[in-house]
């Protein structure tokens, strides 16, 4: 096993961590568009009616408009199928902010698949903007995975970020950073550092 510290922003990346970096290009244009798809969701999630349960919600129970309960939406769009849960959604009209706790989302391609997972978020429809906070994990089918607390989306600038520390590992090689900045109109990636990087070799 080798495992070195750099302390430079941005990093140049060790090959075989930038072949999984451009892979996680990749997993930021995918996530834009799980983004697209779950607002169309939070449009026409009550119309769908693939809700077992939805309650309305008074102020003694909560603010939100409306509580939807084990909300599970599937749809199938150019040979891509997307599947979303969530434990719950709270959406709160006034705010253009729909709050989603346990959420679940995957995607499916014919060559590949993505999960991303997420302990809470909230989705704003104005800006399409995302956050999916604690026990954050994107994995892909090729063996890339993306683990932090909070990840973020910002549909404008086409920019996936987190300012809290990211681990990124693919196929024995492991890099740990303090946050990570994915933009891409310019196809860049910076993993802050101070940045440890670990390969582990095996077999010969």
């Amino acid at each position: 096993m080798v495992a070195w510290y750099r302390n430079c922003i941005p990093v140049r990346l060790p090959f075989r961590i930038d072949r999984a970096m451009k892979a996680q290009r990749v997993a930021a244009g995918i996530l834009g568009m799980v983004v697209v798809f779950v607002l169309l969701v939070a449009g026409t999630l009550i119309a769908k009616s693939r809700t077992p349960a939805v309650e309305s919600t008074g102020p003694v129970t909560s603010s939100a408009d409306l509580r939807i309960k084990e909300a599970q939406i599937e749809e199938e769009t150019g040979g891509v199928r997307w599947r979303l849960k969530a434990e719950q959604a709270l959406i709160f009209d006034a705010e253009g902010r729909t709050a989603l706790r346990k959420i679940s989302v995957d995607v499916f391609e014919r060559d590949r698949s993505w999960s991303i997972v997420g302990e809470e978020g909230d989705l704003f429809q104005a800006t399409r903007n995302l956050e999916i906070r604690n026990n954050v994990v994107l994995t892909s089918s090729d063996g890339l995975r993306l683990e932090t607390s909070v990840l973020r989306w910002q549909g404008a600038e086409k920019r996936l970020w987190t300012d809290a520390p990211v681990r990124l590992s693919r196929g024995g090689a492991v890099a740990d950073g303090t946050a990570l900045d994915v933009r891409m109109g310019d196809e860049s990636t910076t993993l802050a550092g101070p940045v440890h990087t670990i390969f582990t070799q095996t077999g010969k």
